[in-house]
């Protein structure tokens, strides 16, 4: 499973405003409801339960907040830069600036745990968050996070 399994072009947010998490969740589950047809207060309410249980912020400005819905077939992501950087109660404390969201499939399977994987090992990369923070557009940030993954020897 690839980025862009998961990311359509168009399912990117370059400048996006918040000010809170809360905020945040709810604007992100607005546009992915939009984008799935589906209820947003039922995805909101399923990315605020998966936050009860620990913070997403993953450390390093990077947020990713997922949630599992009965509702969605396949996995579904949405990738926001926000304006400026804000407190989402991340693991290494730091303010948050970049933020994927990740709706997957309540059905157990190996390509759902990918997914969540695929994203994380993506955003984890110094050299694709750093692209993600210079990127001049939708399209730049869509690219830096699409392009395939070197290791670091």
């Amino acid at each position: 499973m690839t980025v862009d399994d998961i990311l359509a072009p168009e399912a990117v947010i370059l400048g996006l405003r918040a000010s809170a998490k809360t905020a945040l969740l709810e604007d992100l589950a607005r546009r992915a409801a939009q984008s799935l047809a589906l209820d947003a207060a039922t995805i909101l309410g399923a990315l605020v339960r998966r936050e009860g249980l620990g913070s997403t912020g993953i450390g390093d400005g990077v947020a990713l907040p997922h949630a599992r819905l009965e509702s969605v077939r396949k996995p579904f992501g949405l990738l926001a830069r926000l304006r400026e950087p804000f407190d989402f109660d991340a693991v290494d404390e730091r303010p948050v600036d970049l933020v994927f969201l990740l709706l997957l499939p309540t059905a157990e399977g190996d390509d759902h745990l990918n997914a969540l994987a695929c994203v994380a090992r993506k955003l984890r990369d110094p050299d694709i968050a750093a692209a993600l923070r210079i990127a001049r557009d939708a399209a730049g940030l869509h690219a830096s996070i699409s392009a395939p993954s070197f290791s670091h020897a």
